[in-house]
């Protein structure tokens, strides 16, 4: 190799002897490129593929909204953080309002006393809605997750705690008339 590379050095004068003509190269090469160039045809003014694209592209919007709106996981998004919350929410909120509808059509119960209560179960509602804000800014899901979960417990217990004392109460009083 370095025989070689002497070799160039030596004789590199001998190598720039011959320029390249540029004219007489480019003749050469023009001629050729006029017969390869064929009919070009620009895709877009073409009716028939703008009307395929137009049509591909509404399936694709129809199918994206399609899967968006009937897809249960968009209703995580739109107030619940994930599907666990959704089943915990649902669970719980059918059972706390069953419960709720019992102590507003218990008869022994007075109105003053309801409307105290109902106000109290308001004050857990706005508290659940703030945790259920926080879950969903995934600020530690599981500790959130939980918080709810202990807050419907504490309505629940609230509740049935205020039926045990109404029918404790009314237990009471029926005996009553019994006492010789």
């Amino acid at each position: 190799m370095d025989n070689f590379e002497k070799h160039i050095r030596e004789n590199k004068e001998a190598f720039n002897v011959h320029k390249v003509d540029k004219d007489k190269l480019w003749k050469e090469i023009a001629p050729q490129l006029d017969d390869e160039k064929g009919k070009v045809i620009p895709l877009w003014k073409s009716r028939k593929l703008r009307v395929a694209a137009s049509i591909i592209l509404l399936m694709g919007l129809s199918l994206t909204a399609f899967l968006l709106v009937g897809n249960p996981a968009s209703q995580v998004g739109e107030g619940y953080a994930s599907e666990e919350l959704l089943d915990i929410d649902m669970y719980y909120k059918n059972l706390v309002h069953q419960q709720v509808q019992l102590v507003k059509n218990h008869p022994a119960l007075a109105a003053n006393d309801k409307e105290e209560f109902l106000s109290f179960m308001d004050e857990l509602d706005d508290e659940y809605e703030q945790l259920k804000l926080e879950m969903q800014n995934n600020l530690d899901n599981e500790l959130v997750l939980e918080a709810i979960v202990n807050n419907y417990k504490k309505r629940i217990e609230l509740i049935e705690n205020l039926l045990k004392q109404i029918n404790a109460s009314k237990n009471e009083t029926d005996y009553e008339g019994y006492i010789l």
